[in-house]
Protein backbone atom coordinates (compact mmCIF):
# COMPACT_ATOMS: atom_id res chain seq x y z
CA UNK A 1 0.00 0.00 0.00
CA UNK A 2 1.39 3.23 -0.80
CA UNK A 3 2.51 5.50 1.78
CA UNK A 4 0.53 9.08 1.76
CA UNK A 5 3.51 11.06 0.25
CA UNK A 6 3.32 8.46 -2.32
CA UNK A 7 0.03 9.11 -3.38
CA UNK A 8 -1.07 10.92 -6.88
CA UNK A 9 -1.53 14.73 -6.15
CA UNK A 10 -4.84 15.50 -4.93
CA UNK A 11 -5.65 12.17 -3.89
CA UNK A 12 -6.43 11.41 -0.08
CA UNK A 13 -5.94 8.52 2.26
CA UNK A 14 -8.56 5.99 3.15
CA UNK A 15 -10.16 7.67 6.20
CA UNK A 16 -11.09 3.93 7.35
CA UNK A 17 -6.87 3.24 7.47
CA UNK A 18 -6.75 5.35 10.46
CA UNK A 19 -10.55 5.49 11.99
CA UNK A 20 -12.08 2.00 11.25
CA UNK A 21 -15.96 2.10 11.32
CA UNK A 22 -15.78 -0.70 14.11
CA UNK A 23 -13.57 -1.71 16.83
CA UNK A 24 -13.05 -4.68 19.32
CA UNK A 25 -14.68 -3.61 22.14
CA UNK A 26 -15.11 -7.15 24.46
CA UNK A 27 -13.68 -10.60 23.76
CA UNK A 28 -15.36 -14.18 23.96
CA UNK A 29 -15.17 -14.57 27.67
CA UNK A 30 -16.18 -11.40 29.17
CA UNK A 31 -19.40 -11.89 26.29
CA UNK A 32 -19.91 -14.98 28.01
CA UNK A 33 -19.64 -14.30 31.65
CA UNK A 34 -22.26 -11.54 30.89
CA UNK A 35 -24.39 -13.76 29.49
CA UNK A 36 -24.20 -16.72 31.63
CA UNK A 37 -23.95 -14.14 35.00
CA UNK A 38 -27.27 -12.41 33.87
CA UNK A 39 -29.28 -15.62 32.85
CA UNK A 40 -28.33 -17.01 35.98
CA UNK A 41 -29.57 -13.77 37.69
CA UNK A 42 -32.80 -14.35 35.94
CA UNK A 43 -33.40 -17.08 37.09
CA UNK A 44 -32.64 -16.25 40.65
CA UNK A 45 -35.06 -13.44 40.51
CA UNK A 46 -38.01 -15.05 38.68
CA UNK A 47 -38.12 -17.98 41.18
CA UNK A 48 -37.44 -15.43 44.08
CA UNK A 49 -40.95 -13.74 42.79
CA UNK A 50 -42.72 -17.22 42.22
CA UNK A 51 -41.59 -17.92 46.16
CA UNK A 52 -42.87 -14.66 47.45
CA UNK A 53 -45.63 -13.57 45.04
CA UNK A 54 -48.91 -15.88 45.96
CA UNK A 55 -50.78 -15.13 43.00
CA UNK A 56 -47.46 -16.03 40.61
CA UNK A 57 -47.08 -19.15 43.06
CA UNK A 58 -50.62 -20.51 42.71
CA UNK A 59 -49.72 -20.34 39.17
CA UNK A 60 -46.44 -22.08 38.85
CA UNK A 61 -47.17 -24.34 41.16
CA UNK A 62 -44.29 -27.44 42.39
CA UNK A 63 -43.37 -24.77 45.55
CA UNK A 64 -40.24 -27.85 46.08
CA UNK A 65 -38.67 -27.60 42.06
CA UNK A 66 -38.96 -24.26 42.36
CA UNK A 67 -37.25 -23.44 45.61
CA UNK A 68 -34.26 -26.19 44.66
CA UNK A 69 -33.84 -24.17 40.93
CA UNK A 70 -33.49 -20.92 43.24
CA UNK A 71 -30.89 -22.33 45.62
CA UNK A 72 -28.51 -23.72 42.56
CA UNK A 73 -29.11 -20.98 40.51
CA UNK A 74 -27.84 -18.39 42.87
CA UNK A 75 -24.81 -20.88 44.39
CA UNK A 76 -24.19 -20.81 40.68
CA UNK A 77 -24.03 -17.05 40.05
CA UNK A 78 -20.00 -16.74 41.33
CA UNK A 79 -18.92 -19.17 38.89
CA UNK A 80 -18.93 -17.56 35.61
CA UNK A 81 -16.87 -14.72 36.23
CA UNK A 82 -14.67 -17.31 38.57
CA UNK A 83 -14.01 -19.25 35.07
CA UNK A 84 -13.08 -16.06 33.32
CA UNK A 85 -10.24 -15.26 35.61
CA UNK A 86 -8.59 -17.97 32.60
CA UNK A 87 -9.31 -15.27 30.00
CA UNK A 88 -6.46 -12.25 30.02
CA UNK A 89 -8.70 -9.94 28.67
CA UNK A 90 -11.31 -10.60 31.12
CA UNK A 91 -8.76 -10.04 33.80
CA UNK A 92 -7.71 -6.71 32.44
CA UNK A 93 -11.51 -5.68 32.00
CA UNK A 94 -11.82 -6.11 36.32
CA UNK A 95 -8.56 -4.15 36.45
CA UNK A 96 -10.91 -1.26 35.00
CA UNK A 97 -13.58 -1.95 36.30
CA UNK A 98 -11.68 -1.62 39.97
CA UNK A 99 -9.50 1.83 39.06
CA UNK A 100 -11.50 4.92 39.84
CA UNK A 101 -9.59 8.23 39.08
CA UNK A 102 -10.49 11.72 38.83
CA UNK A 103 -12.49 11.53 35.61
CA UNK A 104 -14.75 9.27 37.04
CA UNK A 105 -15.46 11.66 39.65
CA UNK A 106 -16.16 14.19 36.81
CA UNK A 107 -18.02 11.91 35.17
CA UNK A 108 -20.07 11.67 38.22
CA UNK A 109 -20.59 15.05 38.79
CA UNK A 110 -21.96 16.02 34.94
CA UNK A 111 -24.20 12.78 35.72
CA UNK A 112 -26.00 14.19 38.46
CA UNK A 113 -26.18 17.90 37.14
CA UNK A 114 -27.38 16.07 33.97
CA UNK A 115 -24.57 17.52 32.12
CA UNK A 116 -24.75 16.18 28.29
CA UNK A 117 -22.34 18.57 26.71
CA UNK A 118 -19.39 16.82 24.99
CA UNK A 119 -16.62 16.28 26.99
CA UNK A 120 -18.26 16.81 30.60
CA UNK A 121 -18.09 12.97 31.22
CA UNK A 122 -14.55 11.72 30.65
CA UNK A 123 -14.63 7.66 30.40
CA UNK A 124 -12.61 5.15 29.92
CA UNK A 125 -13.20 1.75 28.63
CA UNK A 126 -15.98 1.44 31.53
CA UNK A 127 -17.59 4.85 32.98
CA UNK A 128 -18.33 5.89 36.21
CA UNK A 129 -21.58 4.46 36.54
CA UNK A 130 -20.57 0.76 34.84
CA UNK A 131 -17.66 0.62 37.51
CA UNK A 132 -19.72 1.33 40.57
CA UNK A 133 -22.73 -0.69 39.32
CA UNK A 134 -20.24 -3.95 38.60
CA UNK A 135 -19.27 -3.00 42.46
CA UNK A 136 -22.28 -3.39 43.75
CA UNK A 137 -23.37 -6.09 42.28
CA UNK A 138 -20.13 -7.66 43.17
CA UNK A 139 -20.57 -7.13 46.67
CA UNK A 140 -24.46 -7.97 46.57
CA UNK A 141 -24.24 -11.68 44.59
CA UNK A 142 -21.61 -12.31 48.13
CA UNK A 143 -23.98 -11.28 50.63
CA UNK A 144 -27.01 -12.95 48.75
CA UNK A 145 -24.71 -15.94 48.67
CA UNK A 146 -24.03 -16.08 52.33
CA UNK A 147 -27.34 -15.23 53.23
CA UNK A 148 -28.91 -18.08 51.54
CA UNK A 149 -26.38 -20.37 52.73
CA UNK A 150 -27.53 -19.51 56.02
CA UNK A 151 -31.41 -19.99 54.61
CA UNK A 152 -30.38 -23.46 53.11
CA UNK A 153 -28.57 -25.29 55.54
CA UNK A 154 -30.57 -24.14 59.03
CA UNK A 155 -28.59 -26.24 61.30
CA UNK A 156 -25.52 -24.59 60.94
CA UNK A 157 -26.24 -21.26 62.96
CA UNK A 158 -28.98 -20.38 65.49
CA UNK A 159 -31.88 -18.88 65.16
CA UNK A 160 -31.80 -15.28 65.17
CA UNK A 161 -29.19 -15.48 62.82
CA UNK A 162 -30.98 -17.04 60.19
CA UNK A 163 -33.82 -14.47 61.09
CA UNK A 164 -31.34 -11.76 60.01
CA UNK A 165 -30.33 -13.85 57.21
CA UNK A 166 -33.85 -14.08 55.87
CA UNK A 167 -33.95 -10.32 56.83
CA UNK A 168 -31.30 -8.94 54.69
CA UNK A 169 -31.52 -11.70 52.01
CA UNK A 170 -35.21 -10.29 51.31
CA UNK A 171 -34.57 -6.86 51.47
CA UNK A 172 -31.34 -6.87 48.78
CA UNK A 173 -33.08 -9.28 46.76
CA UNK A 174 -35.50 -6.18 46.62
CA UNK A 175 -32.78 -4.06 45.94
CA UNK A 176 -31.00 -5.97 43.31
CA UNK A 177 -33.68 -6.20 41.35
CA UNK A 178 -34.44 -2.41 40.98
CA UNK A 179 -30.67 -2.28 40.57
CA UNK A 180 -31.23 -4.79 37.40
CA UNK A 181 -34.20 -3.37 35.99
CA UNK A 182 -32.25 0.04 35.73
CA UNK A 183 -29.39 -1.42 33.91
CA UNK A 184 -32.10 -3.57 31.80
CA UNK A 185 -33.36 0.25 31.14
CA UNK A 186 -29.92 1.90 30.35
CA UNK A 187 -29.07 -0.76 27.94
CA UNK A 188 -32.43 -0.66 26.17
CA UNK A 189 -31.17 2.81 25.58
CA UNK A 190 -28.42 2.47 24.11
CA UNK A 191 -28.43 0.10 20.69
CA UNK A 192 -24.79 0.27 20.12
CA UNK A 193 -23.87 -0.49 24.01
CA UNK A 194 -26.05 -3.51 23.18
CA UNK A 195 -24.11 -4.45 19.92
CA UNK A 196 -21.34 -4.28 21.93
CA UNK A 197 -21.96 -7.18 24.20
CA UNK A 198 -23.27 -9.14 21.67
CA UNK A 199 -21.27 -9.14 19.11
CA UNK A 200 -17.81 -7.94 20.45
CA UNK A 201 -17.52 -4.99 18.64
CA UNK A 202 -19.14 -0.96 18.86
CA UNK A 203 -19.00 2.04 16.09
CA UNK A 204 -15.56 3.72 16.29
CA UNK A 205 -17.69 6.99 16.36
CA UNK A 206 -19.79 5.95 19.31
CA UNK A 207 -16.09 4.59 21.33
CA UNK A 208 -15.03 8.38 21.05
CA UNK A 209 -17.79 9.98 21.68
CA UNK A 210 -18.91 8.27 24.68
CA UNK A 211 -15.49 6.60 26.31
CA UNK A 212 -13.28 9.59 24.74
CA UNK A 213 -10.37 7.79 27.11
CA UNK A 214 -10.64 4.41 25.65
CA UNK A 215 -8.19 3.03 23.51
CA UNK A 216 -9.00 -0.10 21.39
CA UNK A 217 -5.55 -1.27 21.11
CA UNK A 218 -5.19 -1.62 24.62
CA UNK A 219 -3.25 1.65 25.98
CA UNK A 220 -5.36 3.92 28.06
CA UNK A 221 -5.30 7.63 28.08
CA UNK A 222 -6.94 7.13 32.05
CA UNK A 223 -3.61 7.45 33.58
CA UNK A 224 -2.71 10.71 31.88
CA UNK A 225 -5.89 12.74 33.17
CA UNK A 226 -5.27 15.09 35.59
CA UNK A 227 -7.95 17.03 38.04
CA UNK A 228 -9.08 20.44 36.68
CA UNK A 229 -5.97 23.02 37.34
CA UNK A 230 -7.22 24.94 40.19
CA UNK A 231 -7.77 29.07 39.26
CA UNK A 232 -4.83 30.97 38.55
CA UNK A 233 -4.91 33.98 41.14
CA UNK A 234 -6.44 37.19 40.70
CA UNK A 235 -3.77 40.31 39.76
CA UNK A 236 -2.86 42.06 42.81
CA UNK A 237 -3.33 38.70 44.86
CA UNK A 238 -0.28 36.91 46.50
Amino acid sequence: MPRPSELPAGAAADPGAEHPARVGRFGPAARLVHLATALLTGVCLATAACLYLPPLAELVGRRHLVVTVHEWSGLLIPAPALLGLGSRAFRGDLRRLNRFGPHDRTWLRSALRRDHRPGARPAGKFNAGQKLYASWSAGAALVMLGTGLLMWFTGLTPLPWRTGATFVHDWLALAMTVAVVGHVVMALGDPEARRGMRTGSVAADWARREHPLWRPDGSSAERAVRPTPAEPPRPGRR
